[in-house]
């Protein structure tokens, strides 16, 4: 599975209209914790035991290179800073970069790092070593997904602290694409020694064994104080061994463990639940380029079939919301005066008899089993629809071949995405007709054409409007069926505070825990 996959995922969504377009600096407000903080002062010391998710067969320890493993992204978000990272008023903070400004066009983008920043080994961050950094991410497959609009020869450095981004066009929200996968190297490093590189973040690694790691503090890290000595990652294939392992007092925190493992921990009163509100969106995917999905009937009628609220219930044990359609669930600019869709099998039969829908077909339905529910949302899923009139046989895969030869290839899939803050990310990313993750290889101008009216316009009132209008039409015709966003669920030992409440990429931010006496 290729890097954009994973670091899309976790990245987060965008910043508000208007936040962007001023230099920012740090926030007061920034979250800390919910249900493992307290009103005590942070204690320093101690080793912080974290399990998540990977397969030994999937590690990697290139920061720009491919990560199937939430472990694996999890060490590298700890040892590597990006110029950017997830906050909550407003919703992107400094990081490496300590500020940013646009011109007026929106188009050149200058942002200034932060004084005092320096490599593990002590060599002060210059802006050349962020503009190879960029340019190596730029240089990857799948490059232009990850910056688009950002060409490598216009990416450059002005002095020693300031890195100048020059987009194609009009974008607003540049900053949240400095935030998605800029995980910062020494200039030079080369593919054989990027393992070693060092980095710039709150964590230095101690020792790297099989996919399990463990993290020393970095006392010289620029971004504030770290409470905890040392970070012990240990990866897990199934999030119910991770959970059995937290139970056992193995490790002090279970990371996006799942629904059914909070159910089990419920009544423990040892373990506490962190738990993030839409943290994560579940669509299937419906192919619109051709096959047997490509008429937009067939599509409404299978989210005609849907019935949402079993799947929230059943699927995800109650801890999730119903969807609509429409990714980006926590944009400010969301829009939640769109019909919401409910069941409806009769409306849902005679589109389908409309579109001269072949149902005495049986059709593949293609999932994994990489997070907790997503292969049970698909086998309700086909139950449900049978009632339509549509035979669906659900294929479960192996996540190396899902993400090799059905992602953005097949007619009918399940996809998951661990961030819902902006509407534009999965338009930028998923949507627009030219991006290189494209999952249901859907082009329409219209769409296109309102996406970039939207990124290119600061005044707040006028995108909130124009981004309406992209969720009109991905409401009416793209190939996502969203049926509802997963909370996010870690379990922690009792100890534990300060733990991350943002979702997404803000959730591997452990740089502000800490253990209580």
């Amino acid at each position: 599975m290729d890097l954009t996959r994973r670091q899309l995922l976790w990245a987060g969504g965008a910043v508000g209209a208007g936040v962007l377009l001023t230099a920012c600096g740090g926030d007061d407000e920034k979250p800390t914790a919910s249900a493992t903080g307290d009103s005590a002062k942070p204690r320093k010391g101690g080793t912080l035991r974290v399990g998540a998710l990977g397969r030994a067969g999937a590690i990697t320890r290139d920061p720009h290179g491919s990560q199937a493993n939430e472990s694996d992204y999890l060490i590298i978000s700890l040892l590597y800073d990006t110029l950017t990272v997830p906050g909550a008023k407003p919703n992107t903070e400094p990081r490496l970069a300590a500020s940013w400004k646009p011109s007026e066009d929106l188009k050149t983008w200058r942002f200034t790092l932060a004084k005092g920043a320096t490599f593990h080994d002590g060599t002060p961050v210059t802006a050349e070593d962020v503009v190879f950094s960029l340019k190596r991410l730029r240089a990857t497959p799948s490059g232009a997904s990850r910056l688009p609009g950002i060409q490598a020869k216009n990416i450059t450095a002005d002095g020693t602290d300031t890195v100048v981004i020059v987009s194609d066009y009009a974008n607003a929200e540049l900053p949240l694409l400095v935030r998605l996968t800029t995980f910062v190297i020494p200039k030079g490093t080369t593919d054989k020694d990027v393992a070693k590189a060092p980095g710039t973040g709150p964590f230095k690694l101690d020792w790297f064994r099989g996919g399990n790691a463990r993290l020393v503090r970095n006392d010289d890290w620029y971004g504030g104080e770290v409470h905890l000595d040392a970070i012990e990652v240990k990866i897990f294939e199934s999030p119910q061994a991770m959970a059995s392992a937290l139970l056992a007092g193995q490790i002090d925190l279970a990371s996006n463990v799942g629904a059914v493992a909070a159910r089990t921990a419920e009544s423990r009163k040892d373990v506490q639940a962190v738990r993030r509100p839409n943290d994560m969106a579940m669509p299937l995917v419906m192919r619109t380029a051709d096959g047997p999905f490509a008429d937009p009937r067939v599509r409404e009628a299978l989210r005609l079939a849907v019935d949402r609220e079993a799947m929230v219930k059943q699927v995800l044990s109650g801890y999730g919301t119903v969807a609509n359609d429409v990714l980006g669930t926590g944009d400010p600019a969301y829009d939640k005066g769109l019909p919401q869709r409910t069941r409806d099998l009769t409306k849902a039969k005679a589109l389908l008899k409309e579109a001269k829908f072949d149902t005495s077909r049986t059709y593949e339905l293609y999932t994994t089993e990489d997070i907790a529910g997503l292969a049970e949302s698909a086998t309700l899923f086909a139950t449900q629809v049978r009632e339509a009139g549509v035979k669906i046989k659900v294929v479960k895969q192996e996540s190396a071949t899902f993400w090799d030869k059905t992602w953005l290839k097949g007619d009918l899939y399940t996809t998951y995405w661990g961030t819902n803050d902006s509407v534009v990310f999965f338009a930028s990313k998923t949507m627009v007709s030219d991006s290189g993750t494209n999952e249901a290889g859907w082009k329409d101008k219209a769409f296109d054409t309102a996406y970039e009216k939207a990124i290119g316009t600061a005044a707040p009132a006028e995108r909130t409007a124009l981004l309406k209008e992209v969720q009109k039409i991905e409401y009416d015709a793209s190939g996502y069926l969203l049926w509802g966003m997963a909370d996010g669920i870690d379990l922690a030992g009792a100890k534990v505070r300060g733990l991350p409440t943002l979702p997404g990429y803000g959730r591997v931010q452990l740089e502000g825990a800490w253990l209580a006496s």
